[in-house]
């Protein structure tokens, strides 16, 4: 009787010592939460600290501002998936060219499993970059804020981020990234604070996320497929973009892309596929749209295959990319044009099997209108 009693016991501790999560603490490793000071070197010494840990890993960044100037957190690590716990705020260099030789801020690479997650904030502190892009002086792209490189299994989920230099976050290079319930905030007229931009990366899922930014809200570039987004509220900011495209001949396309479920409040665009307009062998491809709401977007549809922002440096020539199977259903709500739909697809690589049903889109509480080139396909329901 004892010993059957023993057994189990003894079983039961040593599956929960397996599994017991070891903690490191950024506090514990010399991090200042006052702000002013560089905690930079604690934040990778916990890192890497928990990297290497033989047991399931806490990096846990308690409340608190946190200085910080580039981070790259690389991996692989002993073993995953290890947990990011992010309670403080975390605060970028105000001086943008203190991040510019990097291009990034925040970076993980070749991290496969790994959840970042909790109340916490990432600062970027964008204003001086924008006060210089507005004043039209020479200014440097400086840094994203989070990256996610050449990484597998990422989850991402509670986070807000503010006031990024360049884009809030980048996932390249990598498949399995989720992220959902995240708020991506920066004022209307803040340049290239684009969301999230995603580039040649797969299985990407953005759920249940707010994005208030100076640029697009999402961007899609080129190499991404099955990208899932649902459940976003976009305004101010550019919209949803797949591209810019185009940019070189030999560029690998974007396919299966399902944007469902956003709302767009006083945006610049709504959902929009963007190329340039050169020679090139990409494309996109298996393209669905649905259930999106507009309110008061100024191109709630649009395929722009002459893409140039501020006409300058325009190539002049035709769109190489081809976009085909592109669908859009079930839109509704207001437009702050007279034209709501706008296809201005290539001369010589026409749009095709481009369907709209279901679209119920007015300008001033009347019937808004329709402004097509070079495009084929079919609509049903539509105004």
């Amino acid at each position: 009787m004892t010993l059957s009693i023993i057994l189990p016991l003894i079983i039961l501790l040593s599956s929960s010592s397996a599994t017991a999560l070891s903690y490191f603490s950024v506090t514990d490793f010399g991090a200042n939460p006052n702000g002013k000071i560089d905690a930079t070197k604690p934040f990778l010494k916990a890192w890497n600290s928990a990297c290497r840990s033989i047991r399931p890993a806490v990096v846990y960044v308690p409340k608190g501002r946190f200085l910080l100037k580039t981070t790259i957190f690389y991996g692989p690590c002993k073993n995953s998936p290890i947990r990011f716990k992010m309670n403080g705020i975390l605060i970028a260099v105000s001086n943008y060219k203190v991040l510019r030789p990097s291009g990034t801020w925040i970076r993980f690479e070749y991290v496969h499993g790994l959840s970042i997650y909790g109340h916490g904030t990432i600062d970027g502190q964008g204003q001086s970059l924008w006060a210089c892009k507005r004043a039209h002086r020479s200014c440097p792209f400086s840094a994203k804020s989070l990256s996610i490189g050449h990484s597998s299994k990422i989850r991402i989920s509670g986070l807000k981020f503010i006031n990024s230099k360049f884009f809030h976050m980048f996932i390249y290079g990598s498949k399995e990234v989720s992220v959902k319930n995240c708020k991506f905030i920066a004022p209307g007229n803040s340049p290239n604070t684009d969301g999230i931009h995603i580039q040649y990366s797969s299985e990407i899922t953005i759920r249940n996320s707010q994005m208030m930014t100076g640029d697009d809200c999402i961007s899609i570039g080129p190499g991404s497929s099955n990208v899932w987004i649902e459940g976003i509220f976009c305004g101010p900011g550019h919209g949803i973009s797949i591209g810019s495209l185009g940019h070189t001949k030999d560029e690998s396309g974007v396919r299966n892309v399902t944007v469902k479920k956003v709302k767009f409040s006083g945006t610049t665009n709504g959902i929009r596929i963007k190329t340039w307009g050169r020679p090139s062998n990409g494309f996109v491809k298996k393209v669905t749209f649905d259930d999106i709401t507009m309110s008061d977007v100024r191109n709630p549809i649009h395929i722009n295959q002459n893409y140039c922002p501020h006409n300058r440096g325009c190539p002049n020539k035709h769109s190489g990319i081809s976009i085909n199977g592109v669908v859009f259903s079930n839109v509704k709500g207001s437009s702050s044009t007279l034209i709501a739909v706008k296809f201005d697809c290539s001369k010589t690589h026409p749009c095709t099997n481009i369907k709209l049903n279901n679209i119920n889109l007015t300008y001033m509480k009347k019937t808004s209108q329709t402004s097509c080139k070079h495009v084929s396909g079919r609509s049903s329901k539509c105004f």
